[in-house]
């Protein structure tokens, strides 16, 4: 390809929300910038997500009468982080969150609505809230990115219906909804309608929502301002000059290298390390040799910019509480033969779904976020095996909801039977032993669970109990949105195992996103942003949107670093 030059004001490593963010913003305030891409398509694992963004104390909170405040924030982080609470990273975040959620909204046409009650994942601690700091992307039509529309890297798969993308704000609710309200069943009918005209029309869906709509969005912004976005472009070395970083070191097509100048800096925000195997081994306890670790995540993370840095003694966070953000994982077989990843994050909340270990017996509050699921599964992993779970719920719930890949009635059941993602049984003890349960151990789980749950209750682990629970559930369920007994076959299975949806322990970094040595000071000329930082909450998840917030907040903030520098200094 054509038109690429030798030299720019600041080269950005990835193509995600934290890498488009610095890219934009360094364009906006007159730098040339280059974004160089590993992948052969730009989004990064940001096309992939739910295309959430954490944002306290937000103008659009503000205008829905949310009582949030930077002190309530930066409380709730502090009891979130723990021992590893950073002031300064978190001020920081507090107090540009808020601009540069404005400036995109304003500025660029990226833009976001705010979900009024999505809570945060623990809203009892102090300062937490029970919904408005998290905002999700809205949807656009990819005619947003003219010819670049092809290079858009594509969703998960696994997380459309149909090969359509459902947005996961609003647009959700009215799928749940779909058979029993008028109102919904209209809303999806139209969104149906319109998939199936542009299938014929132009052979694919051109609506995209969540990370695909936040992708598409901030690429379109970046093109907009001249930047420009190099793909199947991976980052090789850093080039130091004076105890500066001057410049990348990039890979080729045909295996060969290129050296590019940056005169203000770069910036890393390739992604962190989810698909390096050797990585996987020294820091994810429940996989051995890289193995028995499923992530949804872009599979060209495998944390090139690590590699890259520790070479000019680039410090990274290793004793973080968790090394990744987990997430519960199905694996869903394809046509080719292949597994998908199914990511479960709203099934496991619902009335009538339980989670069991190999024993039978439950071991977490299903309803709580996905991270503190994963959290518990490699917990009570058995010895050095594999990390796995199982999904249980009786016909009525599975009709009714759908579970993971499975979607609720009409949809017939018989492909997910067929391919052995779904198990079945007549009764709890056949459903065990075709899943590999132990018959007795599930028999008595859930007539425990039974007994409770007839009254809306769960004492042993309390579902329902907290905002975000609530938030997963039913409302029209009574008395409780997340409990209902498990009594009526035939009874199904799904196998659950741990992945990740990034790493967390990526660059220690100061509250300009700079590069930390290993004596503490800062790497003149280097930036690190997104999974490629260290996480601003030491391993803990506690809301939705806490990596693409935080992203898009770092690559704004190390942008404007980047614009008051002085080249070559």
């Amino acid at each position: 390809m054509t038109g690429w030059k030798k030299e720019y004001d600041v080269i950005v490593a990835g193509s995600g929300a934290g890498g488009l963010a610095a890219a934009i913003t360094a364009a906006h305030q007159g730098l040339s910038v280059l974004v160089v891409e590993k992948a052969e398509r730009f989004g990064g694992t940001t096309a992939r997500s739910g295309g959430w963004i954490w944002i306290p104390n937000n103008s659009q909170g503000k205008q829905a009468g949310i009582a949030d405040s930077a002190e309530k924030a930066r409380a709730y982080i502090e009891a979130e982080s723990g021992n590893h609470f950073d002031a300064d990273r978190t001020d920081a975040f507090l107090k540009y969150g808020p601009e540069m959620l404005d400036f995109f909204q304003s500025r660029t046409g990226v833009t976001f609505t705010i979900g009024t009650y999505f809570s945060d994942y623990h809203p009892y601690q102090p300062g937490g809230l029970e919904g408005g700091r998290s905002l999700n992307a809205d949807p656009v039509d990819m005619s947003i990115l003219g010819e670049n529309a092809r290079r858009l890297a594509p969703p998960l798969p696994e997380a459309t219906f149909l090969g359509m993308m459902v947005g996961s704000n609003r647009e959700l609710k009215h799928f749940f909804e779909a058979t029993r309200s008028i109102k919904s069943f209209g809303y999806v009918a139209a969104l149906l309608a319109r998939y199936g005209y542009e299938k014929l029309r132009y052979g694919q869906a051109r609506r995209l929502t969540n990370g695909s709509a936040m992708a598409a969005r901030m690429a379109a912004a970046a093109f907009a301002k001249g930047v420009q976005i190099r793909t199947g472009t991976p980052l090789r070395d850093l080039v130091v000059e004076n105890g500066r970083v001057t410049g990348v070191v990039i890979g080729t097509t045909g295996g060969d290298t290129e050296t590019l100048r940056a005169r203000r800096g770069v910036v890393l925000a390739t992604g962190g390390y989810p698909f390096n195997m050797e990585l996987r081994d020294k820091y994810y306890p429940h996989a051995p040799r890289g193995e028995g670790h499923f992530s949804p995540a872009n599979p060209s993370n495998t944390g090139d910019a690590l590699a890259a840095s520790q070479k000019i003694g680039a410090n990274i966070a290793e004793d973080l509480s968790q090394p990744a953000a987990w997430v519960p994982i199905s694996l869903v077989p394809r046509k080719d033969g292949t597994l998908g990843t199914f990511p479960h994050f709203v099934d496991r909340g619902k009335p009538g779904v339980i989670a069991v270990l190999k024993n039978g017996r439950r071991f977490v509050n299903e309803a709580n976020s996905y991270h503190d699921y994963g959290t518990a599964l490699v917990a009570n992993r058995d010895g050095n095996g594999t990390a796995e779970s199982w999904l249980i719920v009786d016909h009525p719930t599975l009709r009714h909801y759908g579970l993971g890949h499975v979607k609720p009635a009409p949809i017939p059941l018989y492909p997910a039977l067929r391919s052995g993602y779904l198990m079945r049984g007549k009764t709890l003890a056949e459903l065990a032993r075709n899943a590999g349960i132990d018959p007795q151990g599930l028999e008595s789980t859930v007539a425990e669970f039974n007994r409770n749950a007839r009254n809306g209750e769960d004492p042993e682990f309390g579902r329902g109990t907290t905002g975000y629970n609530r938030y997963l559930g039913d409302p029209d369920h009574k008395p409780n949105p997340c409990v209902k007994p498990i009594e009526h076959g035939p009874f199904y299975a799904i196998r659950i195992v741990v992945g990740d949806l990034g790493s967390f322990n990526g660059h220690k970094t100061d509250a300009r996103a700079r590069v930390l040595d290993t004596k503490g000071d800062f790497i003149p000329g280097l930036y690190a942003v997104g999974n490629d930082a260290a996480s601003l909450f030491g391993g803990n998840y506690p809301a939705g949107g806490i990596t693409l917030g935080p992203a898009m907040t770092f690559g704004y903030v190390a942008a404007h670093d980047l614009a008051i520098a002085s080249a070559g200094n």
